[in-house]
């Protein structure tokens, strides 16, 4: 059993010259069926005549080229259009005279460069034509004459319109692609803030305190060992990262997002940030991306005051609804200020975007009590 599936691909996978042949062949046959002798095309009123060497000739020019219609429209628009005065002008009238219009339209809807020389080229050779055929006195009206050349030139309109709707097709999935190019080195840009940022900022503040530590060997191997730890911390969530891109993602077992919290609370409390967390509910069975958005602004979060209230009370609050998480996140020192050294911005900013995409809200900003409060609102149950 032939598989049409397999045919097919072989056949898009042929030269387009190989594959607009069979076209003219078809047309060049069909021009020799008896029945079918001087039912073609005529132009001009020039009587019947007989087929010869010549008709063969003008048969061929208007119906082999449709093979390099698309690979060159404007060689095979010229070549039709040779064998069609040929085949007016002798009185053949074949079949074949269809070709024209395939020629026209394949040249309107493929031709690339110098369309409007084209355009007036075929015109003026037209009016050649024209001028031949009226010197024979067949006695064709202007009126057919003129009404011929507009049905020409729709044919030329229908074939430039193909082409301008192709052209906006390539265009709009051109885009479409870079816009999902652009979303996702956004996505990753995002993942490589929230994971680099919270734990280099953690790194340099243990770092920074082991210097005052060089008189105390046991607090001064903890701190080191605190910097260790986040180091490899950062590592393991650089591949999980990565393991995001892999198309094989997802097969295995996933960390529970409290885990994860309580893990990442641990760590700052380790840098010497004072940490009080508590949470409420339970986490539903399934959350469509919401619990990695609320563990993202708690990184987040908790990253800023390690960076500016560093050392200030911080109290971190994960409350599970049946359609919503809420996080809140406050410190009792200053938050990230615009424009502040080492801050890039992009931390509450990407945030807000992630959160927007579920349906959510975030707010950031002074407490009512002073410090800075971070509050979110993540719908649970949307696609991220």
């Amino acid at each position: 059993m032939i598989d049409l599936r397999r045919a097919a691909e072989l056949w898009r996978g042929l030269d387009v010259t190989v594959r607009d042949l069979p076209l003219g062949l078809v047309f060049f046959a069909a021009s020799f069926v008896p029945s079918l002798h001087n039912h073609g095309t005529m132009l001009g009123g020039v009587p019947d005549r007989p087929f010869d060497l010549l008709a063969v000739v003008a048969i061929a020019l208007q119906c082999l080229p449709l093979a390099l219609r698309r690979r060159w429209p404007a060689a095979s628009l010229a070549l039709v259009s040779a064998g069609f005065a040929v085949d007016q002008l002798m009185g053949y009238h074949t079949l074949a005279g269809t070709g024209l219009a395939i020629a026209v339209l394949s040249a309107g809807a493929h031709l690339e460069r110098r369309r409007r020389a084209t355009v007036l080229v075929l015109t003026a050779a037209y009016a050649v034509l024209w001028a031949a055929l009226a010197q024979l006195g067949t006695g064709e009206t202007p009126v057919g004459f003129a009404t011929f050349y507009l049905a020409l030139a729709f044919v030329w309109g229908i074939g430039a319109w193909l082409r301008s709707t192709r052209a906006m097709e390539a265009e709009r999935r051109r885009r479409v692609a870079e816009d999902t190019r652009t979303a996702e080195r956004t996505r990753i840009a995002r993942e490589l803030h929230d994971v680099v940022t919270h734990h280099v900022t953690a790194m340099v503040v243990q770092a920074e305190a082991a210097r005052y530590l060089t008189a105390d060997p046991e607090r001064l191997d903890g701190s080191l060992t605190a910097v260790t730890d986040t180091g490899r911390r950062a590592i393991t969530d650089l591949r999980s990262l990565l393991d995001l891109l892999n198309p094989d993602h997802g097969t295995g077992a996933r960390t529970p997002p409290v885990g994860r919290v309580l893990t990442l609370v641990e760590q700052t409390r380790r840098a010497g940030q004072p940490v009080e967390f508590s949470e409420e509910g339970a986490p539903a069975e399934s959350t469509g991306g919401a619990d990695l958005v609320a563990f993202r602004v708690v990184q987040e979060a908790l990253t800023n005051a390690l960076k500016h209230a560093r050392g200030s009370r911080t109290s971190v609050l994960v409350r599970h609804g049946e359609k919503e998480i809420t996080v809140e996140v406050g410190t009792e020192g200053p938050g990230p200020r615009t424009g502040s050294p080492g801050g890039s911005g992009r931390g509450l900013a990407g945030l807000r975007e992630r959160v927007d995409v579920l349906g959510g809200d975030l707010e950031a900003g002074p407490g009512p009590e002073g410090g800075f409060v971070v509050r979110a609102r993540i719908p649970a149950g949307s696609r991220s």
